[in-house]
């Protein structure tokens, strides 16, 4: 087995490890809205859930070049942002928010993505998601870097989920129907596969 000390490699090193071994990885794809009021989109896949009581999950945003980058930007001054789960159906254009757009442009308008109305907050989803959840901020912190930030950690309370009614049943989620999609390394993505279970011990 081979050993390696993280203080000795790059930042990039570090990073190919982490995204190689933490896999598969589910991805949010992210709506939040601008002071100047444009709808913006991006995916994550340093993403989960944090707590079920009350509903929080995380979203781990990473700087570029020490730059906050516009979701968090947006998240930290309104406050407030919509999750979605990322799935066959979806993956293809929401792919195409990850392009590196101004802040004046919206990624929602590039992917042809439809606008949808939340009901407990003002940034609006899309309607191509079969799940997403209305979040306020419950926190958000500064981590990493050596000289400066190197991301920033959103703590997302949801205030409300939405699903497609043929995929919520007796209070489970078909995971077959949902059909989510997760992210490996590089370009690489991962449907879900075979499922298996495994009882758990007492």
């Amino acid at each position: 087995m081979i050993s390696i000390d993280p203080s000795q490699n790059t930042e990039r090193e570090n990073y190919k490890f982490l995204i190689g071994s933490i896999i598969p990885r589910p991805i949010a794809f992210v709506t939040s809205m601008s002071n100047e009021g444009v709808l913006n989109g991006a995916p994550f896949s340093y993403f989960n859930i944090v707590s079920a009581n009350p509903p929080m999950i995380s979203l781990a945003i990473q700087r570029s070049g020490g730059m906050q980058k516009d979701t968090a930007r947006n998240i930290i001054g309104s406050k407030e942002f919509v999750v979605h789960i990322v799935d066959e159906q979806n993956v293809e254009p929401i792919n195409k928010t990850a392009a590196s757009l101004p802040p004046n442009q919206s990624e929602i308008e590039l992917a042809q993505l439809t606008p949808v109305k939340s009901e407990k907050i003002s940034t609006p989803g899309v309607n191509e998601a079969k799940v997403r959840m209305e979040c306020t901020l419950e926190q958000s912190l500064e981590l990493g870097g050596a000289d400066s930030p190197g991301c920033d950690l959103i703590i997302g309370r949801i205030v409300q989920f939405h699903i497609e009614s043929n995929l919520y049943q007796n209070g489970r989620i078909n995971p077959e129907g949902l059909a989510a999609v997760s992210r490996l390394a590089g370009n690489n993505y991962a449907k879900i596969g075979e499922i298996f279970e495994i009882e758990r011990p007492q």
